[in-house]
């Protein structure tokens, strides 16, 4: 499978990352979340000069109740801000996943961004998600700015 996309005289193309790779990315340039503890792959986008311009990271559902074994979670999505990217990384990994076997793939984004991207590469808004505190005494989690705002669940059928 050979994903390009081109845009202004410059041509970009998937490859395969670690996570580790993919981490220090998200660690770099994501406003607002950090590090993901696991994945089933990830993913970047270079230009011809094997310049990352973006990542994303696809993994089990963070929620328990939608991990079925047949649906996948973008768990972190990044770019540098190059236009059209977004959409070219969510299109991947739903191509990805369906290829592997999936049949449905989710991400989430805050209520405040508009999902254009999202819409562009074909996924649904499925309505509000989130917002809350996943930290419990068992279980201590960082809750930072962005924990408590709205999510919106976006999710893309794999047939």
């Amino acid at each position: 499978m050979r994903l390009i996309i081109r845009d202004m005289n410059k041509i970009y193309k998937i490859i395969p990352l670690s996570l580790k790779e993919a981490n220090t990315y998200v660690a770099n340039y994501h406003r607002h979340h950090g590090k993901v503890q696991g994945y089933k792959f990830a993913v970047g986008a270079i230009d011809r000069n094997n310049e990352l311009h973006g990542v994303a990271i696809a993994g089990r559902p963070v929620a328990r109740f939608l991990d079925d074994g047949r649906t996948l979670e973008v768990t972190r999505l990044c770019t540098d801000g190059t236009i059209n990217l977004c959409s070219f990384l969510y299109s991947a990994c739903a191509r990805i996943a369906k290829e592997m076997g999936y049949k449905k793939i989710i991400t989430y984004i805050l209520e405040t961004e508009p999902g254009t991207s999202l819409r562009a590469a074909g996924w649904i808004c499925t309505g509000k998600a989130g917002g809350q505190s996943w930290n419990n005494k068992c279980r201590k989690r960082n809750d930072n700015e962005y924990t408590f705002i709205n999510k919106l669940r976006w999710e893309k059928e794999l047939n």
